[in-house]
């Protein structure tokens, strides 16, 4: 497992967003979820969060499908800290991507309106509202994975497509990077 490098207020720039060399969430964590939507968040998220915004609050909705190869598309769910969701959603309505108003419409009826505010317990479970379980077809084991300024929740056997299709899509030439 990978580790995380949290970062100071100091760090971020303007409208509180992050630079690209700030990542916040790294790794994978398999984890399970009750009968009643219930998961506990990796512990270096919960601390990520608070070091990193001095808020234990986060956004989670829809994340973007990824389309398969076989037409089909694995859906997941996309967790943002509360000031990266801030700033997403401002993006958004703002229309920064220059978006078709249908488009727009679909943003915001795929993204922007199913996110939820939530935060943890003591016990540092969260409840998984029932129409996003629904949607990444939360069961039993899901994975938590790090992303950057967000982390992603994946169900098992669609984390296993993902990656799947991840190895396809990779660039054959990753030298650019280092890799």
């Amino acid at each position: 497992m990978r580790t995380i490098f949290p970062i100071k207020w100091n760090n971020v720039g303007k409208g509180g967003m992050l630079s690209v060399q700030d990542a916040i969430f790294n790794g994978e964590n398999l984890s399970s979820i009750d009968a009643k939507g219930r998961t506990c968040v990796p512990a270096r998220f919960r601390e990520a969060l608070l070091k990193s915004f001095g808020d234990e609050r986060f956004v989670v909705t829809k994340a973007q499908p990824i389309k398969l190869d076989n037409g089909l598309y694995a859906r997941g769910l996309s967790v943002y800290p509360l000031a990266v969701w801030s700033e997403v959603k401002r993006k958004a309505l703002a229309n920064e991507g220059g978006y078709t108003s249908l488009q727009l419409d679909s943003i915001k009826r795929q993204f922007l309106n199913p996110a939820e505010e939530c935060v943890t317990d003591k016990l540092g479970r969260v409840l998984i509202p029932t129409s996003l379980r629904a949607h990444a077809s939360l069961e039993r084991e899901l994975w938590f994975v790090g992303m950057d300024k967000r982390f992603d929740i994946w169900s098992r056997d669609t984390y296993d497509r993902v990656n799947k299709q991840d190895e396809q899509n990779l660039p054959e030439d990753l030298s650019a990077i280092s890799i």
